[in-house]
């Protein structure tokens, strides 16, 4: 994975700290569809609806099912998740009989939610403006073209048990002796010595050091010089490279669209905390100057 690749994955997930309670990964608000039965009821509990549109978001919000799939009334998670409604619906209602919510701390909590439902109203607007199939194609198209793909790379090798014992094969292959031969001979990894050595195709990075090393450093066809992994030694045949081909659009399609969201999110949280004045209780004011920032947003060079 490259430094702009392995950046642009990291970043996607420290910005995922920004998502708020209830927003899917790969679409933040209703789609079209959800928003023409946002008012079809689906229970009503002591009079008190229960929406079409609230079984399908909770449903998307815990995991059940993506945004924009269909959701029936007679598919298992749509009873389970509505049943579950109705008992929440149920126990609000219970409190409230109670009075529960005019507590100062249950006001407290009331208005932090309330916050939160804001939050996400916010994260949807966002959504509406940024994530078009125009800016995920031209995402996509930037990360293929910038994008390093990883080499996988066919090696065989030799165990031996000691230096002493490598150099002296090193030096028969260094002579012309077939590889495939003095593996059957010489090596001591009983998994692979029957297969000519042949450990198939690896990804360097994968491996412990010094492995990569000395993959990198041997060409095609080559067999490396000795190298120590813990209590052995090791000569490595480099058999083939070939290259990884990147993730599809659609594979990559929920990661763009987080970074995309969220980098706007963090842009809007810049604008917000220059303009506000913020004082916490240790007495400071947070201005401009010395505000910290959130995570800050890759642009599209610099992914």
């Amino acid at each position: 994975m490259t430094r702009r690749r392995a950046d642009f994955t990291v970043l996607c997930t420290a910005l995922a700290a920004f998502v708020l309670a209830g927003c899917s990964q790969d679409g933040f608000q209703l789609d079209e569809k959800q928003r023409e039965v946002s008012r079809e009821v689906a229970a009503r509990v002591n009079g008190e609806a229960i929406y079409t549109a609230d079984v399908e978001l909770e449903a998307v919000a815990r995991g059940l099912v993506v945004s924009g799939a269909a959701l029936r009334s007679g598919d298992e998670a749509y009873k389970q998740v509505l049943d579950q409604l109705i008992d929440q619906k149920l126990m609000a209602q219970e409190a409230e009989r109670l009075g529960l919510e005019k507590d100062p701390a249950a006001q407290r909590r009331l208005e932090m939610a309330q916050e939160r439902i804001m939050g996400n109203l916010l994260v949807e607007s966002v959504v509406a403006q940024q994530v078009t199939d125009e800016m995920i194609d031209r995402m996509y198209a930037e990360q293929v073209r910038l994008q390093q793909v990883n080499d996988q790379v066919s090696v065989a090798h030799i165990v031996t048990e000691s230096e002493e014992e490598a150099e002296a094969v090193w030096l028969r292959v260094q002579a012309g002796e077939p590889f495939e031969g003095l593996v059957f001979n010489h090596s001591k990894d009983s998994a692979t010595r029957m297969e000519n050595g042949d450990l198939g195709y690896v990804a360097p990075n994968d491996l412990p050091d010094p492995y990569p090393v000395v993959i990198a450093n041997t060409p095609v066809g080559e067999v490396s010089a000795p190298f120590q992994v813990e209590d052995s030694w090791r000569l490595l045949k480099v058999k083939d490279r070939r290259t990884e081909p990147p993730k599809t659009r659609e594979e990559m399609r929920p990661e763009i669209a987080t970074f995309l969201t969220l980098s706007e999110v963090s842009r809007i949280l810049r604008r917000l905390r220059t303009e506000a004045s913020i004082e916490k209780v240790d007495g400071q004011t947070y201005t401009p100057e010395n505000a910290p920032a959130p995570a800050k947003a890759l642009t599209g060079d610099e992914l």
